[in-house]
Parts: structure tokens; sequence; C-alpha cells
């Protein structure tokens, strides 16, 4: 019996030692753990929450860059059939027509000006008829 006493006094006394030690009193106690968790939860958010956002912002770049090339493709087609356009014959008779006044054996060509361009013709000749030989001479060494 004796022996018992002895070792209930030394479970005592080492249960009394968990009560004095600090981290002992600090981990039993509910609030201290769960603040500590809410920081573990907090240092593994946080990392998550940056990653996602930088995520979200290169799908966003990465979807504009797409957008991009789509229209990219698209004016590239269209230059693609522009260029196609332009090599034909058809094209090459369309500009020889427009630019050079060129016309087709038995073709008769028809050029309708607008009244407008008349007047304009008219006025224009009209000062060059109007204005002396010594005008234009003046004119032409001293006008700005």
């Amino acid at each position: 019996m004796a022996s018992d006493k002895i070792k209930q006094r030394a479970f005592h006394a080492g249960q009394e030692d968990h009560h004095h030690n600090i981290l002992y009193r600090l981990f039993s106690n509910q609030r201290f753990l769960a603040i500590i968790g809410l920081i573990l939860l907090l240092l593994i958010m946080l990392p998550l929450a940056k990653t996602y956002s930088q995520k979200r912002l290169i799908e966003n770049e990465i979807s504009n860059v797409e957008k991009e090339i789509s229209q990219f493709e698209k004016d590239n087609q269209d230059l693609q059939e522009m260029l196609s356009y332009l090599q034909s014959d058809q094209s090459l008779e369309a500009q020889a027509r427009v630019n050079l006044n060129l016309k087709k054996p038995g073709e008769t060509v028809i050029v309708i000006e607008s009244k407008e361009d008349i007047k304009k013709m008219d006025v224009v000749e009209e000062k060059r008829e109007e204005v002396s030989n010594f005008k234009k001479w003046f004119n032409y060494f001293f006008s700005t």
C-alpha cells in the first residue's frame, strides 16, 4: 500500500507540473486553438486567392489574344480575297479602263460630266482669259 501512495503522489506531481507549464495551458485552451486554426487557414487561403486571381488575369489575357487572332485571321482572309481579285484579268481590265482610259475594240466610250464640273471649268477658263500678261508675270514673281 505504501507504494500505491507514492505512485499516486508522483502522478499528482506530474499533473500539477502540466498545469503550471505555459505550453500545456495554451494548447488546452480552446480559444487559443481556434485562433491558431484561423491563422493557419489564412496562411493557406492567401496564396490560393493570389493564385486564383492570377489565373483569372491570365485567362482574360488569353481570351483577348484569341479575339485578336481571330480578327487578324479574318483580315488576312479579306486581304487574300482582295489579292486574288487584283491578280485576276478582270481587275487588270478594270484598272486599265479607269486609269489609262483604254477601251476594247468596237466599244464606244461616253464621258458624262456633271454640271458642277462644267461650271468649274468655265470659271477657270474665264479667269485665264481675264488676267493680262503683265498681271501673270507680276503674280509669278511676287505672289506667295
